[in-house]
């Protein structure tokens, strides 16, 4: 998919329904991270609207299975997938750990909030052609590992993802999530090899 630049970059195509999807799901990572004591508002999903009418029921079924509440939650970090984005520094003690958080979480927060608007403001609504440099590319880098973290734990994937995936039932509502994960997963290969070069 990806394509390395001379100056360092990275090139891409991706289609309105790819564009519209990713869009989708990096909104509910944004949202995660938002921080509790000052929540932001909801933030509108406008782009699941323009999605193909084929796809439409699958992104709106992906937006209610991976967004927040609309109401924050006191004990959102509490969330097992904000737990896989802001680890403790100290699993084995609680009061390091506190402390450290206490220092480094809203940087943290930041971070990966600015990977992901990134993603959000150099992806075309319509999809297309899109041209990254090289820090924007592994900003996307950072954005698409939040997000497959997100499904993964959402999912509960395992090690044998492709096992879990041929187990499931063709009509489980799960499905369509597993092979976006898949999907995920592939995208973010193809981007890594096209920085290596």
């Amino acid at each position: 998919m990806f394509r390395s630049t001379r100056d360092g970059g990275v090139t891409v195509r991706l289609s309105g329904g790819e564009a519209t999807l990713l869009r989708t799901l990096v909104v509910p990572v944004m949202e995660l991270l938002n921080d509790p004591a000052r929540p932001s508002a909801p933030s509108a999903s406008p782009e699941a609207a323009a999605a193909p009418d084929e796809s439409a029921d699958v992104f709106a079924e992906l937006e209610r299975q991976f967004s927040s509440p609309d109401e924050p939650d006191p004990e959102l970090s509490a969330d097992p997938v904000v737990a896989r984005l802001l680890p403790d520094a100290y699993s084995d003690d609680p009061e390091k750990a506190g402390e450290f958080r206490k220092y480094t979480e809203s940087s943290l927060r930041e971070a990966k909030k600015y990977f992901a608007q990134t993603l959000l403001e150099t992806l075309p609504p319509e999809g297309g052609k899109v041209r990254l440099t090289g820090d924007q590319a592994r900003d996307w880098l950072r954005a698409l590992n939040d997000i497959r973290l997100m499904f993964g734990v959402r999912l509960e994937v395992t090690e044998d993802f492709e096992d879990q995936l041929t187990a499931l039932d063709p009509k489980d509502p799960r499905l369509a999530a597993f092979e976006v994960y898949g999907w995920l997963g592939a995208v973010q290969e193809s981007l890594v090899h096209a920085l290596a070069r």
